[in-house]
């Protein structure tokens, strides 16, 4: 991977150094993108190359002629740094591991700071984790080294394209899909994704494009909370919810180059209310394999079974905009905001996470598109489900009755049925009052019945099956009135008719 050359980290760097800091602290986890980086800047900061070195706990001291030959120690790696002749870069990668408890070390590199100032000599620290003593803090200026932008990505693809599928690589439109979902890996990780999936199959298909898309499970399963969905449903296998179809349909290729290079707004987010079974998780799942972008499920529950919830979700946040461009998905959010209290009480846990995600929401630059769902929706604050929040609000009702007759030629297909045996327009008539995961359920247990009686699933089936089943909405028509009469003027219709 030596051709790709990390522009935008080196420049972050060169500022820092043309500010004369003579310890410069690195955030990330590439240590050899970082290294590449100041090896580059040690040939080219001052008129001619100057000496490059790399520390590492294990080998101490190397690309440094000069220095002690036991040089592990790292007061002993400082003062080598001290003692070197003229102008120089050295790199030192496990440093911050071993403040805790040397205060030796800490005390020398505040030396460093003082002696090597306007000498030309430069140590740059580098680590995945910020650890940074107070005593150091006014002496050591920080850079966080960003993931590779968008041109590094492209031009490593176009290496490893030309390796694993010949010279001509990948097609300018195959690159485009591959940079959307390559995003937010490491140089290391394209090049272990690309060995992984082109090593075996040297060819570019929909098959190995869903390999791709599924490499970037491994980043979100690090952190424990993030699950990866993959894409196994699309829009077809929604019956109804046309309003809301067309608003994904419409904004299917907002995370395009073009797109962006157009000036059109990227989606920030969606929010879906409604009644428990109406489709809004299935929903979710669909916008993966229509937006050819990575689905990321955030589980609450496990946020808040850690030692600090406020933590972890804040590293979660910070690992899909590492995963950028991707969606978020979180289920029942007004669980998430209020652990299903009413406003006033509860943990105060909840209220900086809601607040942390508020301003996450307004602010984010990243490419995150946020799909959210709610059940209970009158526990969602007013501040939270205003316009700047969410592109729209969407409510999703009991389905009407074409809606029914939709959903039910899906689930008759999925089971395999002969639909010219079914009425599904009596069938959607018998089913007013059902929602959508009931009229599934309806299918699927009399599909069983025909099953272990050995026989072809038929309409009889189903009808038997519907009479003994008490709709939710039976049994909780208060609540559903309620929740209709709150988003009557709050929420957009996902479907194009009222209810019947």
């Amino acid at each position: 991977m030596s051709a790709v050359v990390p522009v935008r980290g080196a420049e972050r760097i060169r500022r820092a150094l043309l500010g004369s800091y003579p310890l410069v602290y690195v955030q990330s986890w590439e240590e050899g993108r970082v290294e590449r980086a100041v090896a580059m800047l040690a040939q080219k900061f001052y008129e001619r190359p100057v000496p490059f070195a790399v520390w590492t706990c294990v080998e101490g001291w190397t690309g440094l002629p000069e220095a002690p030959t036991e040089t592990r120690d790292p007061v002993a790696a400082l003062e080598a740094v001290l003692r070197a002749n003229g102008p120089g870069f050295f790199l030192m990668k496990d440093l911050p591991a071993l403040f805790d408890g040397r205060a030796d070390v800490v005390r020398k590199l505040r030396d460093v700071y003082r002696q090597a100032k306007g000498k030309g000599k430069f140590v740059v620290l580098v680590s995945p984790r910020l650890i940074l003593p107070e005593d150091l803090k006014k002496e050591v200026f920080l850079v966080d080294y960003d993931l590779p932008d968008e041109a590094e990505v492209r031009n490593a693809i176009s290496v490893l394209g030309r390796r694993y599928l010949g010279e001509a690589g990948l097609s300018p439109a195959d690159a485009d899909r591959v940079v959307t979902v390559l995003r937010g890996l490491t140089l290391d990780e394209l090049e272990h994704v690309f060995s992984k999936v082109f090593a075996r199959t040297p060819r570019f298909d929909e098959a190995t494009f869903d390999e791709l898309l599924a490499e970037k499970e491994q980043s979100s399963r690090k952190e424990g909370v993030l699950e990866y969905v993959p894409p196994r449903f699309t829009l077809d296998d929604v019956g109804g919810l046309e309003n809301l179809k067309d608003w994904l349909r419409k904004r299917q290729h907002l995370f395009t180059r073009e797109a962006v290079e157009a000036g059109l707004p990227v989606p920030k987010g969606l929010l879906m209310m409604g009644m428990s079974g109406c489709g809004k998780s299935l929903s979710v799942k669909t916008i993966p394999a229509l937006w050819n972008l990575p689905l990321f499920r955030l589980d609450m529950n496990l946020v808040f079974g850690t030692a600090n919830p406020e933590a972890t979700f804040h590293r979660a946040l910070k690992t899909v905009e590492g995963l950028a461009p991707s969606i978020l998905w979180i289920d029942e959010i007004e669980m998430a905001i209020t652990g299903g209290r009413e406003a006033g009480g509860g943990d105060p846990a909840l209220g900086r996470i809601f607040s942390t995600f508020l301003t996450w929401m307004q602010e984010k630059e990243a490419l995150v598109f946020v799909a959210a769902t709610a059940n209970r929706i009158h526990l969602l604050p007013a501040e939270f489900i205003r316009k700047g929040r969410f592109d729209q609000v969407f409510f999703l009702d009991l389905p009407n009755e074409t809606e029914r007759k939709a959903i039910f030629t899906v689930h008759l297909k999925k089971a395999k049925a002969d639909l010219s045996k079914f009425d599904v327009v009596f069938l959607a008539k018998a089913t007013k009052g059902f929602n959508g995961a009931e009229i599934e359920a309806v299918v699927q247990a009399s599909a069983i019945d025909a099953f272990n009686e050995k026989r072809p699933l038929d309409e009889d089936a189903v009808s038997r099956v519907i009479t003994n089943t008490v709709p939710l909405s039976r049994t909780m028509d208060e609540q559903i009135k309620a929740i209709k009469s709150w988003a009557h003027n709050r929420a957009l219709s996902a479907s194009r008719e009222s209810a019947s």
